[in-house]
């Protein structure tokens, strides 16, 4: 069993201070570590000194021999088998390097909840371009007064010297997701017997910060357009979103519209962030939870808790291919444990707590991210009794067309109703496209209504 391996207490006691912090950022004295001691991402390029880690070698380059662009991604790893399995029996053998979401997950469903932890493969890589531009960031980003924005970056991750919980959210929400791209992003909400309704979500992304050559000053504070169809069911086809996300919300909200097929109109939709119900979830997930967090942070206090070694969802090539179900992977209760894939690795751990005198369902949230990408792997989710409530686990593969380490699936768990909502079921669809041309005039609320149909 691996211990905890927390960072020192000098460098927490920085981390620690949160938005206090918050305008330093740029670190141009430290950038040649970013090819020594560091990765390109800032992580720690060795491994662990057990050897369960190992040193990060730039990722995967190059794609398996067999697979066809353009399709779903094929298991680069396909020969690795299971080194142990962590269920209700033996899960507080490992209780160190499990998040408190983890532990209730075993007690929850001591019959059927298992994890198969496998080898560790720091799989993630990035676009050369990206690299090259995380280390021009490492010059010159920093943080607005608020944390809210980010100035002087572009293109790559913004902090590759992160000193504080704003600094690893942005990294998570800026990490390189292609200028354009289309995806299938379907969802299951089943019953706590694993009854469900199959709900078929076309999405498409247009991310101006990951333009080749555009600042954030010409952007004028719109990171992304994210258009949102539903297809299916009949009852709530045609449902349209359009969301114009700002980078700093608090100068300037996100905006969004609606499009209600019944009606033929579009709608301003103020409510499409924080807490609100995100679309066909049963309530089950918030706005802010798609990708895992996004959205503004004011509502919450950050601080970073420390770096440790845990065991994650990592790899999920398994429940990504072609011929995988929705029948497969729903179970009462969880995603089907065989098909999911769990691996030792370093993870940043940040708490976030409701401010006084501000609304949200959660009064606090763990936040448990990759050190190699950023991504959230999990989520601990508190109620306002302070109890936990939610958990969630963003499934990750590393992407071949455009390199870059992304969920594949996330699912959310209601502890208490014994239900959850899970997204990204697209295994019978076109697989996820990157960097597809798309202009910014497609998103505007006239281009809504014209696409807008019955």
């Amino acid at each position: 069993m691996q211990k905890i391996n927390r960072i020192a207490l000098s460098a927490l006691v920085g981390l620690a201070l949160g938005i206090s912090q918050a305008h330093a950022g740029a670190k141009p004295d430290e950038i040649a570590r970013l090819s020594d001691d560091l990765t390109p991402m800032g992580s720690t390029r060795a491994g662990n000194a057990e050897g369960t880690i190992p040193a990060w070698t730039g990722g995967i380059t190059e794609p398996p021999a067999d697979y066809v662009p353009g399709t779903h991604h094929v298991d680069p790893f396909p020969e690795d088998k299971p080194l142990f399995r962590i269920d209700a029996s033996n899960y507080m053998d490992y209780a160190d390097q499990l998040g408190v979401g983890q532990k209730a997950m075993f007690e929850r469903y001591p019959e059927s909840y298992y994890m198969d932890v496998y080898p560790t493969r720091r799989s993630a890589s990035f676009p050369q371009r990206s690299l090259e531009m995380t280390i021009e960031n490492g010059k010159t980003a920093s943080l607005t007064d608020n944390g809210e924005g980010v100035v002087d970056a572009a293109e790559g991750f913004p902090f590759p010297f992160p000193e504080n919980a704003y600094e690893l959210m942005w990294n998570h929400k800026l990490k390189p997701k292609g200028t354009g791209g289309i995806r299938y992003n379907n969802q299951v909400a089943p019953t706590a017997n694993g009854d469900y309704s199959f709900v078929r979500i076309r999405e498409e992304l247009l991310g101006l910060y990951y333009k080749e050559g555009v600042t954030i000053e010409e952007i004028d504070n719109i990171l992304l357009y994210f258009f949102q169809e539903v297809e299916s069911p009949a009852r709530l086809a045609g449902s349209i979103l359009l969301v114009h996300e700002t980078l700093d919300q608090t100068a300037q909200q996100r905006q969004a519209w609606i499009y209600n097929p019944g009606q033929r109109r579009v709608r301003r939709a103020p409510n499409v962030a924080y807490d609100n119900p995100g679309t066909a979830s049963d309530g089950l997930r918030t706005n802010d939870m798609t990708d895992m967090f996004n959205g503004a942070m004011d509502r919450f206090d950050w601080k970073v808790v420390g770096k440790k070694e845990m065991f994650v969802p990592y790899n999920t090539y398994k429940a990504h291919q072609a011929d995988v179900t929705p029948d497969d992977l729903v179970r009462p209760g969880h995603l089907n444990p065989e098909y999911m894939r769990y691996e030792l690795h370093r993870v940043w751990v940040i708490d976030a707590t409701l401010k006084d005198g501000m609304r949200h369902i959660n009064s606090r949230r763990t936040f448990y991210l990759d050190e190699d990408s950023y991504q959230i792997v999990l989520i601990d989710h508190y109620d306002n009794r302070d109890q936990l409530w939610r958990f969630s686990e963003g499934h990750g593969i590393n992407f071949y067309d455009m390199p870059t380490y992304w969920t594949t699936l996330e699912a959310h768990y209601d502890l208490q109703s014994g239900r959850y909502v899970a997204q990204g079921f697209d295994n019978q669809d076109p697989a996820q496209t990157f960097n597809q041309e798309m202009s910014p005039s497609q998103y505007t609320p006239q281009a809504l209504r014209t696409r807008g149909r019955r």
